[in-house]
């Protein structure tokens, strides 16, 4: 008897997981793995923050803990830490009443949980999602995946390595009114680039005018600049000029909390009747598709967050990681100047977050592959994390070639 499904075609495996494969599958000592977006440490090993090692602990000695189901949208206190990390400790939209939440999948599951329920809710019918050029892969997945339309705004200008101001305010303007705007509150993925506070109050001027819908999609809070609150400064503001908008959060990277995926959907509305209205449609999906989120990853964060000792403790973790990456922006930059190599290499370092946009093209990425086993998105994407001071001169050394050469 034929299978039902034996016309299903296959899908195409996914870059970052093909990418990681292929690395592990070199038996080359001299490989580097530019491709993983994970933190590493200088030994090119992940690393468990120790405020997390210390939240286990406390986990593990509390004889009261037990495995009950979380509430459908999760645990309340780590919701509650979530929403407030992200607006703000003063924020006004949380005293009016006017902020909700969902603990989700970690920030694939709160970007899908918002789109979802736009494509069930939103009031503009038809309207499309746009996505900044690039971004990060999954997104175009997710919306198109929930039924709407994805289209895409000018974001990395090639010639200047830098934001293409002109052309993303543009297509904000051309956009039919109502439409969905992804926006990414700090270290852009790919690219690593980010809008100024000038820059952002332009973004918003044209969102506002033209009733533009936000969604802000954040997983770098803290590990950006090592500031929490600098990097939460886009979503705040537009929360201060009275934005209704979906922040979704993750805590794959800030905590190093990779596999427990522990996420949150913050939702600001204009009245805490319309945000319990959301949350309720919110928890009937979430009740069809995951029941009940996971409880360990959310603890541990809760833990952290609410306790003033270990949330200093977690701030000294991020500031930790967040200078490794930019020490090693700076390694880079030098080694790039110090052999000479064509062109301009400021926006290294004038690059933010776990992520560098090279400005390599997709035939040097092949050599580097090739000849020097130097795994990056063909993109010529590639995360910080995977330089450190033994391996930094060599690639260094093989850009240098790919680009006077190739």
């Amino acid at each position: 008897m034929a299978s039902i499904f034996e016309n299903v075609p296959g899908a195409p495996a996914d870059v970052i997981f093909a990418l990681t494969a292929a690395y592990k599958a070199d038996t080359d000592p001299k490989k580097v793995n530019l491709g993983v977006g994970a933190y590493r440490t200088e030994e090119g090993k992940p690393w468990v923050l120790p405020v997390v090692h210390k939240a286990d602990h406390i986990m593990v000695d509390d004889e009261n803990l037990d495995h009950e189901y979380l509430p459908i949208l999760g645990l309340e206190n780590f919701r509650k830490a979530s929403s407030k990390l992200i607006l703000g400790e003063n924020s006004k939209a949380i005293a009016e009443g006017r902020v909700g939440s969902a603990q989700c999948i970690s920030g694939t599951g709160a970007v899908y949980t918002g789109a979802h329920f736009l494509s069930k809710h939103y009031p503009f019918k038809g309207a499309a999602c746009y996505i900044s050029k690039p971004t990060w892969a999954n997104h175009r997945a997710i919306f198109e995946g929930v039924g709407i339309p994805v289209l895409e705004y000018p974001y990395w200008d090639a010639e200047t390595k830098g934001l293409d101001l002109k052309g993303m305010l543009g297509a904000m303007e051309a956009a039919p009114s109502g439409s969905i705007f992804l926006l990414h509150p700090c270290a852009h993925n790919p690219t690593g680039v980010d809008p100024t506070p000038d820059q952002w109050k332009q973004i918003a001027d044209v969102m506002e005018a033209r009733g533009h819908f936000t969604f802000f999609d954040t997983a770098y809070q803290g590990f950006a600049s090592g500031s929490l609150d600098k990097d939460a400064y886009s979503v705040r503001y537009f929360v201060e000029r009275g934005f209704e908008m979906f922040i979704a959060q993750s805590f794959s990277k800030n905590f190093g909390l990779y596999s427990e995926r522990a996420g949150n959907l913050t939702i600001v509305a204009k009245t805490p009747e319309i945000k319990n209205t959301i949350e309720s449609q919110i928890a009937k999906a979430q009740r069809a598709v995951i029941s009940n989120p996971p409880a360990y990853g959310s603890r541990v964060v809760s833990l952290v967050l609410n306790d003033e000792t270990l949330y200093k403790e977690w701030e000294e973790n991020l500031s930790f990681m967040a200078n490794r990456i930019i020490a090693m922006r700076q390694a880079l930059f030098d080694e790039l100047v110090a052999l000479g190599t064509p062109g301009t290499w400021n926006h290294i370092v004038d690059q933010i977050g776990m992520f560098s946009f090279t400005g390599l093209s997709t035939p040097q990425v092949k050599v580097l592959k090739e000849k020097y086993h130097c795994y990056l998105t063909d993109n010529g994407r590639i995360s910080m994390a995977g330089l450190n001071t033994k391996n930094v001169k060599y690639f260094a050394a093989a850009v240098d070639d790919v680009v006077r050469n190739v």
